[in-house]
């Protein structure tokens, strides 16, 4: 224990009654009054007093900071745990939106396979019935000049007629094959 000084002892209460300042601490343990000095036995009362208040304010701001530090501790695990939830399903819906993209493309692609073929159809179609009048009307005219030619009429004028009718029809035969060459080439094109 340390005995204080009438000098120390005088500033010390001078101190307490000017400026409010009193001992904190483990000091107040070391430190002893004298049975004859009342005054300065309840100073120290009055300093173990306020520093057991004090004491028990800073365990409670310990208290409250552990605290707060622990539901903060909970709520990052949750955080944490919410992004890589989050990234999961984020892995979800990406590797759905390339499956979805891949079944898109084939179905664009059969959607394309399918209209080509009716396109080749159509323009199987076309060609026939292009041929059957064009070899229509070759035959006819070819019967009708025959006939002429057996009745003994004069076959100048049908004979110009039959040169000049197989002469369009080969033309337009000409003319309709290149004009569907050409619309296949051109959709070939466009589609690269």
């Amino acid at each position: 224990m340390i005995d204080i000084t009438e000098n120390v002892r005088n500033v010390l209460l001078q101190s307490a009654k000017r400026q409010k300042i009193y001992i904190e601490g483990s000091f107040l343990k070391i430190i002893k009054a004298d049975d004859d000095d009342p005054e300065f036995k309840k100073y120290l009362d009055i300093c173990r007093e306020k520093d057991n208040i004090n004491r028990r304010k800073r365990l409670d701001v310990t208290k409250q900071v552990q605290e707060q530090n622990r539901k903060l501790t909970e709520a990052n695990e949750t955080n944490a745990n919410l992004v890589l939830e989050l990234q999961s399903t984020l892995e979800q819906v990406e590797k759905s939106k390339l499956e979805a993209e891949k079944l898109r493309d084939a179905a664009v692609e059969d959607l394309e396979v399918i209209q080509k073929r009716r396109q080749f159809e159509l323009i199987g179609i076309i060609v026939k019935v292009a041929l059957f009048v064009i070899v229509g009307v070759g035959l006819l005219t070819t019967v009708m000049y025959a006939i002429a030619l057996m009745s003994g009429v004069d076959t100048q004028i049908i004979g110009s007629t039959w040169s000049n009718m197989f002469g369009i029809l080969l033309t337009n035969a000409f003319s309709i094959v290149g004009t569907i060459m050409g619309v296949k080439y051109a959709t070939d094109k466009s589609e690269k």
